[in-house]
């Protein structure tokens, strides 16, 4: 791997998805990461998103604090600077997040800043990246044998979490800090926007690190975990990391799809044969998550999702 695949997405709105699955199960089997263009959603929608961002990061640390996602006990609200360990054993990550989850009432209600049109320009920005993330299992299943609507009913009340994340520049730590350490996500899909400041790098599987360059309105994509272990490894969940870029402010929106917390993930049959027996035994997609950000946050992030 010496670069990520650029995938033009434009075939979801035709509904010929034949090609569209050869190339990213390619990019799924081969690399793990792959940039999406011509996913339809909107620039000024990004660009509105991205203001949002710059606006909350910018207030008050009291006023972030007041949202903390450590008072909600579920995995919504604010992630404040150098809180998180992505790379267990390494420094704490030098960034810091807003987290929001699908909109509804209850304990694992979201939190929001008061900021005017904050919480409507991000909800509509999340109903349409939930929807292309579940419309890019379509080409996924058809890839892997199955039927094309196969996770349809296992992402119709979805564990989504959207991140905006900010990171400051690298000047402000000379420890060699890591924006976010080296990691793999958790779920089934990511949809990455990141500004102009580079800083992704991608590990190779001859362990060497990639830059993953800027692109314009592109997406960068990611298999995770769950992803990975629903394909019996066949999918590559990829290392990767962040690196502050120096003398500025790094910004990026993170989508992670996960699947319904009550979806069993079991090796799907094309995945399975007497060479390659199943590598993990079935649990449910709530579970799995609830383990791996428990040891993110160090408490029971994952209880509400």
């Amino acid at each position: 791997m010496t670069s990520i695949p650029i995938i033009d997405a434009a075939e979801l709105n035709t509904g010929g998805i034949a090609q569209l699955a050869e190339r990213l199960g390619h990019a799924c089997r081969q690399v793990g990461f792959f940039y999406l263009t011509g996913h339809g959603i909107p620039a000024a929608d990004i660009s509105n998103l991205f203001a949002m961002s710059h606006k909350f990061f910018a207030l008050p640390t009291d006023e972030k604090a007041r949202l903390a996602i450590s008072a909600t006990s579920a995995n919504r609200g604010y992630v404040g600077l150098r809180t998180e360990t992505l790379d267990p054993g390494k420094n704490v990550d030098d960034k810091e997040a807003f987290n929001v989850g699908v909109e509804g009432a209850g304990p694992a209600a979201n939190v929001w800043p008061e900021l005017a049109e904050f919480r409507s320009t991000v909800l509509d920005y999340f109903d349409k990246v939930l929807a292309l993330g579940v419309a890019l299992h379509r080409p996924i299943a058809k890839d892997l044998d199955l039927d094309p609507h196969f996770f349809d009913s296992k992402l119709d009340r979805p564990m989504a979490t959207l991140r905006l994340l900010h990171y400051p520049p690298a000047s402000v730590r000379a420890d060699g800090q890591y924006g976010a350490g080296e990691h793999t996500d958790y779920g089934n899909l990511t949809l990455l926007l990141t500004d102009d400041a580079g800083g992704l790098e991608v590990r190779g599987l001859d362990g060497a690190w990639i830059a993953a360059p800027y692109i314009p309105g592109a997406f960068v994509c990611n298999i995770g975990d769950c992803l990975m272990r629903w394909t019996n490894d066949v999918y590559r969940s990829t290392p990767h990391r962040v690196i502050n870029p120096p003398g500025r402010d790094r910004y990026s929106v993170a989508f992670f799809l996960d699947a319904n917390a009550d979806a069993p993930v079991a090796a799907v049959p094309s995945c399975v044969s007497t060479e390659r027996p199943a590598r993990y035994p079935p649990i449910l997609a709530g579970d799995y998550l609830k383990e791996r950000l428990s040891a993110t946050y160090g408490f029971d992030a994952g209880k509400e999702t």
